[in-house]
């Protein structure tokens, strides 16, 4: 989930600025980072040059200088030239580029005011070129890129986004002009005189043919001309394969003569080799084709399953080359290209590893390789396999493997040893042996004297599955485990095996529910004071059943539907059978005070022990209570987050009888602190209690049932790729059907979780409740608010778009981009004052609804992520004379501000939704407003939720008013998929909110 934003920190955001006041020190910390606005960067060019070496007193002995090549210089001192790169940036005139203060070190340095976009492509420019060689012995090393020593295969297509990005390639002075130039090829003419060779290059250019002379390589893969008219020089830039050999012959000063006598060695040792990577034009003059090329394959056989393999390459009258060697100039590469084309059509075929030139394998990977991969190779044309040492006999086992499993008591309460014997033609596996063969998802394993057998068989299969299912190796010290929590995990086991003995507690446990017909009816407890509706009666009877077998779970009920009532009915329950250890209630802050209401309304007779506020604040008072203090006068001891995390040694300290985590989705992020103090608690039962256990990821529920049934799913690894992977990501393993597999992961880890949740919607349950209408409302912008949103809307989805390949880095830098986004949607102030005077659009449309639901004497609730636009409406309500109340986490008096809205002295309630989620009840309220969508509709649900809920009389009319053609529209996709993810492992067919029959819980154990 995205953390949750606070606008007021935005309210100094403006389009061309950031503004950094004295009391806001993070705007400072921040301003470097702001993104630059349209009109305050300035342009960047690439700057072109030729350039020329000279000496200028003639001396051989004088410094050589690169200055720029004139056409009077060029004829004056000759072409050595070079090409220069630098950037440039836009002078006082559009069509002037001038040097400035642009430089290679400017472009690359942070905060400069260049085109971001712009800066980056020549940084990036820079990179390709840096670690070559530049004009090292010149004064002018930190100005220039030489372009002629670029080998990178980069630099071509990063000169192509250049006109994408609007930077312009142009020459640095006014008599010199450059064009980068499409298609040109690079080719060997050979010509022949009284037995004497002549080789030269030839160069076309844009379809026409080069002056050689003119032209120069840039590294391997381009070329260069430069062409002298007048005065003026014009510079052709264009890519082309250019091998060494060829680059030799364009950096020659003319056409390269071979002797008579050395022609014929010529021919063979070189002219053949280059024919391979260019074209060569020889008239009469006969080209050999090289030898064929054979692959060997040298192959040496180790005691105890050791291979070693190495492949290298044989000519006829030459070493073998290693199959790697990197200059492939003088061997016949497509030869090479077919042979090892076949071979890794075998290797892929039968290997059991990936190929590779050299390597060494041990174990089954070596017997497979002897056993399947060298008989194909052997029998390969072109190529030789040579072998050395003895080469092992290996067997396989072909048999049906036979399954013993039983479990055996364990020091450990809460876990149970598993032992399981598996034998394959009468020879029983070592099991410690199989189990890391299974969890490490091998496909065979291999016995110490070469027998082999496959994992694959099903029964090897489902017992790998149920394996990983149980827990990870590093978890299991002494041998696999099962915890108290898998008992659908141990009818598994039972139904894989031939033969099974379970531990006597174990089967307690199993068979008490197996056996069970439903959850049975447990008295109510004699203090309770009240009357338990039908669905609050089973809630209570299934938390009663939990605890006589010491087991936890999760309460997902919808909001409402009395979540608090039912956990004090069973405290006070376990109160009746004898139970004196004290409960924990861990609480958000704004919820402490209802556990202290409501228990002190329906079971009077427990003691109640309240430890709010932080540590160092109860530590002011001489007589404010210790935790162990609290415990052992107390039922129940109610506490919040804040102070369970700030003193989690003291709550660590006391053994609870049973935890309570209400509004539990503030634990559902494994790597926070406060999940880790919760996780410290000892407690024989935890029940975690909230409407919304799964709000945007899978995740967030093993969080929970890490909590509440440690050892359900015992690695979050295996979770992930088990059921998040599949289900949310569609990662699906390649010899299965997407949906169906996804579908039947949904039902797995329903089956899995059914016996530890309970969830019953308020349509499922509450047939006296009123109904609920719920209506999306499309808002249009104004012309003027329009504009302004697709301007900023151009400028964010740039910005954004480009910092996307590293999403995690850029992160904060995309979220500011989508808040500003959503601000503006509702209302152009709210990124910069100056925009005041542009009507927000949805505000009308607020107030065209609201005026006339108060006229009519309705009360209403209005929510916003953003406080900053909930004191807009605040203004418009206060310029009608409209009393309202006000609750955000600023709110210092949140009673108060409950108050005047409970009693109609003011009829609008507006509510940030992150203060008001919950924790509240508001049922005198029949209309929602929810002014703009956040990204998770479990948030939205429980904000409507505070009005239609158990003691709501009235219909409730629920209003989203979403700015059409914005980002809002995105956010409300984003909540259908999440909303689908939820309904999928929930709420389908009330799937957790029917009572436990006994077809239920005989599913249990039923066989995936």
């Amino acid at each position: 989930m995205t953390p949750p934003f606070d606008d007021a920190a935005h309210r100094g955001m403006a389009p061309r600025e950031v503004v950094a006041s004295a009391s806001s020190d993070w705007r400072r910390l921040f301003a470097a980072s702001a993104s630059p606005v349209p009109g305050a960067t300035t342009a960047l060019a690439l700057g072109v040059e030729l350039r020329q070496r000279v000496r200028r007193d003639g001396s051989a002995w004088s410094p050589v200088k690169a200055e720029t090549a004139t056409a009077r210089g060029l004829h004056r001192h000759g072409a050595d030239v070079l090409v220069g790169l630098r950037p440039l940036e836009r002078g006082a005139r559009d069509d002037a580029w001038i040097k400035g203060d642009a430089s290679w070190d400017e472009v690359r340095r942070p905060g400069n005011r260049y085109d971001p976009a712009q800066a980056r492509w020549l940084t990036e420019l820079h990179s390709i070129g840096r670690d070559l060689r530049t004009y090292g012995t010149f004064s002018d090393v930190a100005e220039w890129l030489t372009l002629d020593d670029i080998t990178s295969s980069l630099l071509w297509p990063h000169l192509e986004k250049a006109e994408r990005l609007g930077i312009p390639i142009v020459a640095t002075k006014r008599h010199q002009s450059v064009e980068l130039v499409d298609g040109a090829s690079v080719s060997v003419r050979v010509s022949q005189r009284s037995g004497a060779l002549s080789v030269a290059p030839e160069v076309v250019i844009g379809g026409a043919e080069a002056d050689a002379a003119s032209v120069r390589p840039i590294g391997g893969s381009g070329v260069y001309r430069f062409e002298v008219t007048g005065e003026r020089i014009r510079i052709d830039l264009a890519r082309a394969s250019v091998p060494d050999a060829v680059r030799a012959l364009l950096m020659a000063s003319a056409p390269v003569e071979v002797p008579a006598h050395d022609a014929e060695e010529f021919i063979a040792e070189h002219l053949a080799p280059l024919s391979r990577h260019v074209t060569v034009r020889a008239p009469g003059i006969e080209i050999p084709s090289p030898d064929r090329p054979t692959l060997v394959l040298g192959v040496r056989f180790s005691p105890s399953h050791r291979l070693e393999y190495s492949h290298s390459w044989r000519y006829l009258g030459r070493d073998d080359i290693p199959f790697d060697a990197p200059d492939p100039t003088d061997r016949e590469s497509e030869a090479e290209d077919a042979i090892r084309q076949r071979v890794e059509e075998v290797w892929k075929e039968e290997s059991p590893v990936e190929w590779a030139p050299t390597a060494v394998l041990t174990g089954l990977d070596a017997a497979e390789f002897a056993a399947r991969v060298l008989p194909r190779l052997e029998a390969l044309g072109g190529v030789v396999v040579e072998v050395t040492g003895e080469r092992p006999r290996y067997r396989e086992l072909t048999g049906d493997p036979r399954i013993e499993v039983t479990t055996v008591e364990s020091p450990d309460p809460d876990w149970f040893d598993l032992g399981v014997v598996v034998t394959i033609d009468g020879r029983r596996i070592p099991f410690g042996k199989l189990f890391t063969a299974l969890s490490r998802g091998r496909r065979k394993m291999l016995l110490s004297d070469g027998a082999y057998f496959s994992l694959s068989h099903p029964s090897l299969a489902r017992l790998r599955e149920l394996i990983e299912e149980a827990g990870e190796l590093d978890e299991w010290e002494t041998g696999p485990r099962l915890n108290r929590y898998q008992t659908t995990l141990w009818a598994d086991f039972e139904d894989l095996a031939d033969q099974s003995e379970p531990a006597v507690s174990w089967r307690v446990i199993a068979d008490g529910l197996r056996d069970a017909e439903g959850v049975p009816e447990t008295p109510l407890p004699r203090g309770l004071r009240a009357d338990l509706r039908p669905y609050q009666r089973a809630g209570y009877d299934w938390l009663a059943f939990l605890w006589h077998h010491r087991l936890g779970g999760i309460l997902a009920d919808d909001m409402g539907l009395g979540k608090t009532l039912q956990l004090l009915a069973l405290i006070a329950h376990t109160r009746d059978a004898g139970e004196r250890r004290p409960f924990l209630v861990v609480a958000p802050t704004s919820v402490v005070s209802t556990w202290r209401t409501e228990a002190a309304r329906f079971t009077p007779d427990l003691r109640m022990s309240v430890l709010d506020g932080a540590r160092g604040e109860q530590k002011r008072g001489a007589d404010a209570p210790t935790v162990a203090r609290a415990a052992a006068s107390a039922d129940v001891v109610v506490t919040s987050y804040t102070r369970l995390r700030l003193d989690e040694s003291g709550f660590a300290d006391v053994e609870w009888a049973g935890l309570v985590l209400d509004e539990a989705q503030f634990v559902k992020n494994q790597a926070t602190k406060t999940h880790q103090a919760v996780a410290a608690l000892r407690a024989d039962v935890v029940y975690a209690v909230t409407g919304t256990p799964l709000e945007n990821s899978l995740s967030e529920l093993w969080a929970l049932l890490a909590l509440a049934a440690p050892g359900l799913f015992p690695s979050a690894r295996r979770f992930r790729e088990e059921y998040v992977g599949p289900i949310e990501q569609g990662r699906v393993p390649e010899n299965q059907e997407g949906g169906e597999y996804r579908a039947g992961r949904v039902a797995r880890l329903r089956r899995r979780i059914r016996p530890l949740v309970l969830r019953r919607t308020k349509e499922l349950v509450a047939a006296d409740l009123p109904p609920k209408q719920e209506q999306e409302v499309a808002v249009e912008l104004g012309p003027a608010h329009r504009a302004l949103y697709d301007t900023m809307l151009q400028r964010e989805r740039q910005k954004v778009l480009g910092l996307l390949e590293d999403l995690d880095r850029n992160r904060f830098i995309v979220f500011r981009s989508l808040t500003l986004l959503r601000m503006l949607s509702l209302a152009p102030e709210l990124i910069d004052p100056e925009y005041a005077h542009i009507e927000p659009s949805k505000l009308t449309a607020l107030f065209e609804q609201l005026d006339e639901v108060l006229a009519e004497g309705h009360r209403a609730l209005v929510f916003s992520q953003f406080t900053s636009f909930l004191g807009l409406v605040a203004e418009r309500l206060e310029e009608r004379g409209i009393r309202h109340a006000y609750l955000d986490g600023s709110t210092r008096d949140r009673d108060c501000a409950v108050a005047s809205f409970r009693t109609g002295e003011a009829p609008v309630f507006l509510i940030s939704l992150r203060a008001g989620g919950f924790g509240l009840t508001l049922t005198e309220a029949d209309y929602v407003f929810l002014l703009d969508p956040w990204w998770n509709p479990a948030a939205e649900a429980q904000a409507v939720d505070r009005a239609h809920r158990i003691g709501q009389e009235r219909p409730v009319n629920v209003y989203r008013l979403i700015a059409a053609g914005t980002i809002e529209e995105k956010v409300m996709a984003l909540q259908q998929r999440k909303a689908r993810l939820f309904r999928a492992v929930m709420d389908d067919d009330a799937l957790f909110g029917r009572a436990l029959s006994a077809d239920d819980i005989r599913g249990l154990f039923e066989q995936d």
